[in-house]
């Protein structure tokens, strides 16, 4: 890639943050500006940046000083940013962070890309380590911190500097998985989310076409559908449930974690032992063997190291327990997420008492009657939700009653929901859980939902 410097605003975010950070461990000039840190509300990640020599400016077009820069945004940034003013002013290129990404996949002598509704942090984040461990050096970007990858102070990071393979996660939300051409191509599964089925299956079917070689988890029938139209040649497949290039038994689980012999080729490799729970991280740990191989690493080489894999930041991740009550951080945030991190969490679980804030209020609006079945089915009679007004740092976007009308809904359907206005009224629902519960923080989009399942559990340990 050619030396430019890159001014990202909206640094802080999820996808964001990693990239930038990768580019600047490369050497690359890198600047940018957030609006959560204008408003106050991540002073850490700004000591970070700072200590990290990337240099962040007010979210007001300030920091866009020459026509050489180039302006990354997401794909959801509006016009009337003054970042993006000030870049049209100053004739600077403007490009989404999709692009961008796409751009170190499609350059890199190897990649491996790694898209699906569901599992595709975990699933980079497994692949990341077990390549890492295999001694390959891959470079990474992930959409969240990686437990396995932290920094000098111990702190999960969502990157990785290396030489070997660039593998990074790829997402479909804004259609930008149309730019992806990797060598190793990953679909763990397809359902509605943010676009419609029919889209949706334009979208990963064109991505599959253009990998070199495309792991599909053809458990999820439209990807199954995929796999039927590609050459064979072309296809390894993965399946929980029916035969496949890369299979897993039956899973079991205990206190240690989820248990499950793999398959390669109708030969049995390994006995899969992970420190996780949901047994669709099987199904994820099986993409991730199935890409090694592709990568090559031999798949019980990749079972060995899976075995101290530890997770992706808020993908059901223990905050800490006081009490008997364990509080879990987690990134659910469309139906299918919910209803499988729900449905892990119940098996472990006495009672589940759940905060949930909607990503946003048009996937709430597209999809609310899916996001209904999801919970209430779910839910057992005794867990608790609550749910509170969607996510809204500012912007056009019409702001409408579905979270109230979907807790409408599920209590009609028995459900014991409540619309919370505050976060503040959640405090006494998880100061009620008893030993064996769990108190679950749920959502997406907001970086201040850790903290406030932090808050949460020091508030369990006074009680």
């Amino acid at each position: 890639m050619a030396a430019r410097s890159y001014f990202f605003c909206g640094i802080g975010g999820s996808g964001m943050l990693p990239l930038a950070m990768y580019l600047h461990a490369r050497g690359v000039e890198v600047s940018g500006s957030d609006r959560a840190i204008d408003q106050g509300r991540a002073d850490a990640l700004k000591a970070r940046l700072a200590a990290a020599g990337v240099v962040v400016f007010p979210q007001d077009g300030s920091g866009i000083t020459s026509p050489s820069q180039v302006l990354v945004t997401s794909s959801a940034v509006e016009a009337q940013i003054p970042d993006v003013v000030a870049a049209k002013k100053m004739g600077a290129e403007h490009i989404i962070r999709a692009q961008l990404l796409a751009q170190l996949t499609n350059d890199a002598e190897v990649s491996c890309g790694i898209a699906g509704t569901s599992g595709k942090s975990t699933t980079t984040a497994m692949l990341a380590h077990v390549l890492s461990e295999a001694g390959t050096d891959p470079a990474v970007v992930n959409g969240a911190p990686m437990l396995n990858i932290r920094d000098g102070e111990g702190r999960p990071l969502g990157w990785r500097n290396g030489s070997g393979a660039f593998v990074c996660e790829v997402d479909e939300s804004d259609g930008s998985i149309a730019r992806y051409n990797p060598s190793v191509g990953v679909i763990l599964n397809v359902s509605e989310d943010h676009k419609p089925m029919a889209e949706l299956k334009e979208l990963f079917g064109g991505f599959a076409q253009r990998s070199g070689r495309v792991v599909l988890g053809i458990d999820s029938e439209p990807v199954a559908m995929i796999a039927g139209s590609l050459a064979p040649e072309k296809v390894v497949t993965v399946s929980m449930a029916r035969g496949a290039d890369v299979s897993a038994g039956p899973v079991t689980s205990n206190d240690d974690g989820l248990i499950a012999d793999v398959t390669v080729d109708g030969a049995k490799v390994s006995t899969l032992r992970m420190p996780l729970i949901g047994a669709f991280n099987v199904g994820n740990a099986l993409a991730a063997i199935a890409a090694a191989r592709e990568l090559g690493v031999d798949p019980a080489t990749a079972c060995e190291a899976l075995a101290t894999f530890k997770g992706s930041a808020r993908r059901l991740q223990t905050v800490g327990k006081s009490g008997g009550v364990t509080v879990i951080d987690d990134f659910a945030h469309n139906p299918e997420k919910i209803e499988g991190s729900v449905g892990a969490l119940a098996k472990h679980y006495a009672r589940l008492h759940v905060f949930y804030q909607p990503h946003g209020y048009g996937p709430l609006r597209s999809f609310r009657e899916l996001y209904e079945n999801a919970f209430a089915g779910a839910l057992r009679q005794d867990d608790v939700l609550a749910v509170s007004a969607p996510a809204y740092f500012g912007g056009t976007v019409e702001r409408t009653d579905d979270a109230e009308v979907m807790v409408m809904t599920l209590k009609d359907r028995g459900c014991q929901a409540h619309y919370l206005p505050s976060r503040d009224a959640f405090v006494d629902l998880a100061r009620a859980a008893k030993p064996g519960d769990a108190v679950v923080v749920m959502g997406a989009r907001d970086d201040s939902l850790t903290s406030f399942a932090e808050g949460l559990l020091a508030e369990i340990a006074q009680r």
